[in-house]
């Protein structure tokens, strides 16, 4: 290597060499080899797989994932996708947001759910960039709302169908809940056990959850009516108009009256309140894949899961951005 004198400072400096990396006891082609590794498997396998210390493995993955993101570049979204993470125990969360032409998280941080760190991810994009977003797909937490038509008001707000449905099947569980308390005796035999099959999709369940799931259905008058609506709603993100929609979700309340379904009736209530955000969806410029947001928070989980949870944020930020990033 050559060995330079700097005229300014005096000192003797080296030259560096391409294929190392930033820890100069590897070359890069190794510690590629190593941040691969470690998309499938822990930091201590691959520590004891290759006979590496632990911090060694977690320093190389961690330039890895750097590159990664150098490569993938700067982001100027059309359509993203925003939620929230939990990162531990006491409700403490961090805001995802990702592209959901481009498929990929794009931002991680805030310090909870709250305006103020919503507003980092758009003072992170700037003004320029966030001036081009078309679409914003969300929950219908409310500060994530509020600062969209704030910093990006152009933007078509969407409400992802994943979480409208979780309400739905809260209502539906809640209708087991006060029939399984309503019944006694035998007669709750056929209530017990049956969450998982009211709530899964019918064509997920075997052949002995749709035995059990018949029998309770034929059994409980209420629990049938609530399951039939629950499988009946999902029909709504398949209209191509607005009117249509609107025509369908008037027909599904009405078919609630006289059913004595309190839970549904507040669930009704909910989507009437949002309802701009539902309808959003019948615009053919914003039909976009809305479980990808679901599928990255599916993996994230797996991500902390595997680690036994991870306690380094900075490592947890860099796993997350770089979970759908094409391997170097």
């Amino acid at each position: 290597m050559r060995r330079i004198e700097c005229r300014t400072c005096g000192s003797v400096k080296r030259e560096r060499l391409d294929f190392l990396a930033d820890n100069p006891r590897y070359t890069k082609r190794f510690g590629y080899h190593v941040g691969r590794r470690c998309r499938q498997a822990s930091i201590s396998d691959v520590a004891k797989e290759l006979r590496l210390d632990w911090d060694t493995v977690k320093t190389l993955e961690k330039q890895y994932m750097q590159v990664q993101l150098a490569r993938a570049g700067t982001p100027g979204p059309r359509a993203i996708g925003v939620d929230e993470i939990s990162i531990r125990k006491g409700h403490s969360y961090r805001i995802v947001v990702s592209d959901l032409l481009r498929k990929r998280p794009i931002w991680f941080g805030g310090e909870d759910r709250s305006e103020a760190s919503m507003a980092q991810f758009y003072a992170w994009l700037g003004d320029k960039k966030s001036s081009k977003i078309k679409l914003a797909v969300m929950d219908m937490w409310k500060p994530f709302r509020n600062v969209a038509r704030d910093k990006a008001p152009q933007a078509a707000i969407l409400f992802d169908k994943f979480h409208i449905m979780r309400h739905l099947g809260e209502a539906l569980d809640k209708v087991r809940k006060s029939e399984y308390a309503r019944l006694d005796g035998k007669a709750r035999r056929f209530i017990k056990g049956q969450k998982y099959n009211l709530l899964s999709n019918h064509e997920n369940l075997t052949l002995d959850g749709k035995r059990s799931l018949r029998l309770l259905l034929a059994a409980n008058k209420r629990l049938n009516t609530a399951y039939v609506l629950k499988e009946s709603f999902g029909q709504l993100w398949s209209y191509g108009r607005e009117g249509w929609a609107r025509r369908f979700f008037d027909n599904w309340r009405a078919s609630l009256k006289w059913q004595r379904l309190e839970a549904y009736e507040r669930f009704a209530r909910m989507i009437d309140r949002h309802w701009d955000g539902i309808a959003a969806y019948c615009k053919p410029e914003n039909k976009v894949s809305l479980g990808f947001v679901e599928g990255l928070n599916n993996k994230i989980r797996v991500l902390q899961r595997r680690a036994y949870g991870l306690r380094n944020e900075e490592y947890l930020r860099l796993k997350v951005l770089t979970c759908m990033l094409p391997a170097l």
